[in-house]
Parts: structure tokens; C-alpha cells; sequence
């Protein structure tokens, strides 16, 4: 008798919460279980379910399990999936003016990075809503390295190299090519298999992503000098997001700004602990001589350049440029 007792208030437990819940936001991405991404998206998730009483909540599929970012897209305007977490090409594809945030060569440390976040937020979040999405918060990748199986200590050794860009990004694709460099294009579930077959023996990414997806163990070399800061958000459809009701949009939005702030703060802790995990294991990191860190400089100047009219506007670039160089001039040294 007493365990048909408590047996009947578990079920009534369950059903309880799962009528409850009235709101479940559907959300996948490509980061696995364990990783500091998921960690903290779960913390979210929590706050999220005790400020709503439980009315509202994620179902996260990590993993890659619902496919790459693209095909996350293509189910969210399918209405399978509510929400994701993005990179560039993927938020290129919703809003490609906030592709500048991944242009090469462009920014040089956090204080720029929060300064340009900070300056051009508004106009982000209204170019996602343009798109069909809501963004719930930046969540930054960090600064991204080239890796190598060759050494590269100037521009010119990067021209013998099989690099790898990310199938359909023409950030990386245009980067390259100012850089004398025909990359391989492929999806991200390839280039591990395609480090180990030779196909390519070289690779973008943050350090810790490196890590993470084990694409480190398949290289020697990773160049000090950081290619741009990879840019990353949690956008729900603009389309579901308006059937939730006001106040449990305010705690969504709310808790994802604060969550996802914390998740940015995490992710440049992590990358800097990469890369000494990395040089334990036997990565060298190569260092770049001042006089060849201007010829990235320049190699990226030109490349955003060639992509006026593609992804942003001339009278943008020209603004956030202009911003950047009195924010030096005013910050000498910020860090």
C-alpha cells in the first residue's frame, strides 16, 4: 500500500510539472555535454524554470545532435526548433551586417570587443528582429588562432598550407584569399576526419573550441597572432517568442543577458587555459614579429573592404572603423 502511495504522488509530481510547464523553448546546438557552453546554458535554464513558477523552460539538444547550425536554421523556420546557439555564419545568414563582429584583423582585445558590442547593440538586435529572431545574449567564442602543421612565422608561410574554412562563410573565404590562400571548404563535422586523412593540415578556431573538439590532437602549431574574435549569440524566433507572454519574455530575455554574459566571461577564462593545456601536450605556439602583425592588419583592412556591399554597408564599416580608432586613441593600452 504505501509504495502504490507514493508511487501515485510521483506520477501526480510529473504530471504536475509537465502541465506546468506551458512554454517549452526547443533550443540545440552544436557545443557537447560537459563543455563550459552547456554548462552554463543549463544554469539558464534553471533560473528560467524557478522565476516562471515552471511555466517556462528549454529542452536543450546538444551535441550537434539536431545537425549543424544550418540545418538548426532550417528547422527553426520549419518550426521544429525554437532556438539556437550561433556562430557567424549562421547569424550571417539572419543578420549579415553582424558579420563585421568577425571581420579579420579588426579587433585586438576585450576592451574592444565589450566597447564595440556596447556601441552597436541596438542596431544588432533590430537587424536579428529584421530576421526573424530574438537575441537572449551574446555569447562570444573568443579570439580565434590559426593552427598548423608547418610552422608559420610570416604572412607568406600561410600560402603553402592547406587551410580549412567553414563551407559558405565568406568572412573566412575573403580573410584567405587577402592572405594569398585558397582554402578547403567543409562542414564542421569533417574537419576532424579530414585532419586525420590529410586532406587539410590546417584549421581556425578559439583555443578552446580546439580543445574541446579534439581537432588539437591533430596539429603542431598554433599562431600567436589571433585572426579575428569569433562572435556567438542565443537567438529564438522571433515568431515563437511572441506567443510567450510578456512577463515570461521579460525573465527570458532577462536571464539570458545575465547568463550569457557569465558564459563569455567563462569562454575567455577557458581559452587562455587551452592554450597552456595545449603547450603541455606538445602545440607550440608560434610568436608573430611587429612588422608582420601589420601586414595582417593591412591584409584585414582590405579584406573587409572587399566585402562592403556584401554583408554591410560602406557608411557601417566606415562608423565602426572610425569607433574602434578613437576608442584606441582615448584607451591606449586597455587590455
Amino acid at each position: 500500500m504505501n509504495r502504490l502511495l507514493s508511487l501515485l504522488v510521483l506520477s501526480s509530481l510529473v504530471l504536475s510539472a509537465l502541465y506546468s510547464q506551458q512554454y517549452t523553448v526547443r533550443f540545440a546546438t552544436v557545443a557537447p555535454e560537459g563543455s563550459t557552453w552547456m554548462n552554463v546554458m543549463k544554469e539558464f535554464d534553471a533560473a528560467v524554470r524557478k522565476e516562471s513558477g515552471g511555466k517556462l523552460g528549454f529542452r536543450i539538444y546538444a551535441g550537434a545532435t539536431q545537425g549543424d547550425e544550418k540545418v538548426v536554421l532550417r528547422k527553426i523556420r520549419a518550426g521544429q526548433i525554437h532556438s539556437g546557439g550561433f556562430t557567424g555564419v549562421a547569424m550571417g545568414e539572419i543578420a549579415p551586417m553582424v558579420r563585421i563582429l568577425d571581420s579579420p584583423f579588426l579587433l585586438r582585445n576585450y576592451a574592444e570587443v565589450d566597447f564595440l558590442y556596447q556601441q552597436f547593440d541596438k542596431e544588432f538586435q533590430k537587424a536579428f528582429e529584421e530576421g526573424g529572431y530574438v537575441l537572449l545574449g551574446w555569447a562570444e567564442v573568443g579570439f580565434v588562432h590559426v593552427f598548423t602543421n608547418a610552422p608559420i612565422r610570416k604572412p607568406d608561410d600561410l600560402k603553402g598550407i592547406k587551410m580549412w574554412t567553414w563551407e559558405g562563410d565568406p568572412i573566412a573565404e575573403t580573410s584567405f584569399k587577402a592572405l594569398g590562400i585558397n582554402p578547403i571548404p567543409l562542414s564542421l563535422d569533417n574537419v576532424l576526419t579530414s585532419l586525420q586523412t590529410g586532406l587539410i593540415d590546417a584549421f581556425y578556431t578559439s583555443p578552446y573550441a580546439a580543445t574541446v573538439l579534439q581537432w588539437y590532437t591533430r596539429v603542431k602549431y598554433m599562431v600567436d597572432a589571433p585572426l579575428a574574435d569569433a562572435a556567438g549569440a542565443v537567438l529564438i524566433s522571433k515568431k515563437y517568442f511572441d506567443t510567450i507572454p510578456t512577463d515570461l519574455q521579460e525573465i527570458l530575455v532577462r536571464n539570458g543577458r545575465t547568463y550569457l554574459s557569465k558564459l563569455t566571461r567563462l569562454s575567455r577564462e577557458d581559452n587562455k587555459k587551452s592554450v597552456e593545456e595545449m603547450k603541455k601536450r606538445g602545440i607550440t605556439v608560434l610568436p608573430v614579429q611587429e612588422k608582420d602583425v601589420q601586414q595582417y592588419i593591412d591584409v584585414g583592412a582590405r579584406a573587409r573592404r572587399m566585402l562592403v556591399g556584401k554583408l554591410y554597408s560602406e557608411e557601417f564599416l566606415n562608423r565602426v572603423e572610425t569607433q574602434l580608432a578613437n576608442f584606441r586613441k582615448n584607451n591606449k593600452g586597455a587590455q
